[in-house]
């Protein structure tokens, strides 16, 4: 804005002035400058009418009233509240933006920015703000002027400026000084509202439960010593309200344990023989989750079991954190070989440790999130079990048709002992030559050890390879659609041979749970299960390693297991 702009200006607001007020007697003006900018003093009967004309604009104070033009807008206020404001849009400086995460973010006087932005920590704004000024888990300081608006969350908002847009503070409390210009609205939820007599706002308040939330101190110091840190408790005493929260919910655990003993102590038992099982459990159940409410949404119909399905898994992970917290306590009453038995008891204990590691930086978000998933696989394994159970399924570590694990009353000992068992059945004599030979019975198949998890990754890597070759031998592209073809290829051999190349290899053969043998159905249904236990990050193929039968989820689906076939009986 020239010179000659700035007088031209002041001639047209002292003339609009004049016109508006009641007949002027007569009066005088003194004009004055200094560093670059001009005052204008008039008087009159009516009172002293100051025209400041500066590099930020012009303000013209007549009494009572005021009229500012620059900055962020233009307006005239009054003791009647009444505001005319035209909006005079500038463009935001380039690079101006001011951003703190953990720390103060100011905006000096006489500086411009395009926003003022604080996470973990306050904003204080003396100059002037082209767009918003925003403080999140911090308190908001505007002195200065902003051109859209202010938003503080779980803190504190204090005004004593033009503000362009709305004023708003969630969870904490509003303060309007004696300067403040509101031009949108003041907004205030869960919070206080502290409003100047002379502050103004033109476009009206809104209060929502107004006065529960007084402040967020609690939850400032929280986030700057505990949140930061990774960290969920801190030796402090200005986030009491945290450790009352902890205790509280460590009290309800122990309630839910002395309610519940005796499924908290089978649960405590699952995870104590089978914490592989249950973490891949767990990890399953995330990565599956998603893919059945998918399903569940296009069938239509399954939208309504979608809300019972998420309460199934929040009671889950909630008992699961008892157990969890249990089996710690038991643990370590176990070491300290006590005679304590009750889960309560080792709920209460392992709570007071992980409050403990809840403080180590780091440490404490890892040692919560450990806790939530050990206990969360932990119930949805006992559960399986239980399931396992309630079919009647064989023990676990036996098979249909009457097989005993080794070192059970009644297991063989081994080849020599089976023959002289089936020697004793026939009623042959055990010396060579007393009687003739019986002809050897048939072998079954489901009595015979389980192939673990190495084993039959040699198997399957042996298939893939013989698979890849055959690909490139055939297509110009290799091993386009290779897992189509490996699929089909395995489901014809599992029907035909009962295994693949791999198998005859290492010794391996597929067999049905139940000892029927292999038809179509159980085949392809078995290949279509092999993508399932591949498309969850291959927790389909893991599972073998932690299964007491050693199947996969392809197995569980088809009803399969993979038994080690003895070298001397062939398989081809």
């Amino acid at each position: 804005m020239n010179k000659l702009t700035r007088w031209f200006l002041a001639a047209a607001v002292l003339a609009g002035l004049s016109s508006c007020a009641a007949p002027a007697q007569a009066g005088q003006a003194v004009v004055s400058t200094s560093g670059g900018g001009a005052t204008v003093t008039a008087s009159s009967s009516h009172g002293t009418t100051d025209v400041q004309i500066g590099p930020s604009g012009i303000n013209v104070t007549n009494g009572s009233s005021h009229l500012r033009i620059g900055g962020t807008g233009s307006g005239i206020i009054s003791r009647s509240r009444s505001v005319i404001v035209i909006h005079a849009h500038h463009s935001c400086p380039h690079g101006q933006e001011i951003v703190a995460i953990g720390h103060t973010a100011r905006l000096a006087a006489g500086k411009s920015a395009c926003d003022v932005v604080s996470i973990f920590g306050n904003s204080i704004v003396d100059g002037d703000v082209s767009d918003s000024a925003v403080a999140i888990m911090g308190d908001l300081h505007v002195t200065g002027s902003v051109g859209n608006s202010t938003v503080s969350i779980f803190g504190d908002s204090d005004i004593n400026g033009p503000v362009a847009g709305n004023a708003v503070s969630l969870f904490g409390d509003l303060k309007l000084g004696p300067k403040a210009l509101i031009q949108g609205q003041a907004v205030s939820m869960f919070g206080s509202e502290h409003r100047d007599p002379a502050a103004v706002v033109q476009g009206g308040t809104v209060n929502l439960m107004s006065g529960i939330f007084h402040g967020a101190h609690g939850l400032k110091a929280w986030a700057a010593h505990c949140l930061i840190l990774g960290r969920l408790l801190a030796p402090r005493l200005d986030i009491g309200w945290a450790w009352g929260v902890a205790l509280g919910i460590l009290v309800f655990y122990a309630l839910l344990a002395l309610l519940f003993h005796e499924g908290v102590q089978r649960c405590i038992q699952t995870l104590d023989e089978h914490p592989g099982a249950s973490i891949l459990a767990a990890l399953a159940t995330v990565l599956l989750t998603p893919i059945l409410m998918l399903a569940l949404v296009v069938t239509l119909v399954g939208i309504f079991a979608i809300p019972l399905l998420w309460l199934a898994l929040l009671g889950a992970a909630v008992f699961g954190r008892v157990v969890a917290l249990g089996w710690l306590g038991s643990r370590i009453l176990r070491g300290m070989r006590s005679g304590v038995t009750h889960p309560a008891l080792y709920v209460l204990l392992g709570g007071a440790v992980a409050l403990a590691l809840y403080m180590v930086p780091v440490v404490g978000f890892i040692v919560y999130a450990l806790i939530g998933l050990l206990g969360f696989g932990a119930v949805l394994y006992s559960l399986l079990l239980a399931m396992r159970a309630a079919r009647g399924g064989t023990p676990p570590g036996a098979a249909a048709g009457g097989f005993t694990a080794p070192g059970e009353p009644g297991a063989a000992a081994g080849p020599d002992a089976a023959a002289a068992s089936a020697g004793d059945m026939t009623g042959t004599a055990g010396p060579a030559g007393a009687a003739p030979a019986a002809p050897e019975a048939p072998v079954d198949f489901t009595t015979l050890p389980r192939a673990g998890f190495w084993i039959r990754m040699l198997a399957l890597l042996i298939d893939v390879v013989l698979v890849a070759f055959a690909l490139s031998m055939i297509e110009h592209h290799g091993t386009d659609g290779m897992l189509l073809v490996l699929a089909a290829y395995g489901a014809i051999m599992w029907k035909l041979r009962g295994t693949t190349v791999g198998g005859i290899i290492c010794h391996l053969r597929v067999v049905r749970i139940d000892g029927q043998p292999i038809n179509w159905e159980t085949a392809i249904l078995r290949a279509l299960g092999c993508f399932l236990s591949l498309v969850a990050a291959g927790l389909g193929f893991f599972w073998i390693a932690f299964d007491r039968e050693r199947q996969g989820w392809h197995d569980k689906i088809a009803g399969t297991v993979v038994v080690l076939v003895p070298k001397a009986r062939g398989l081809v």
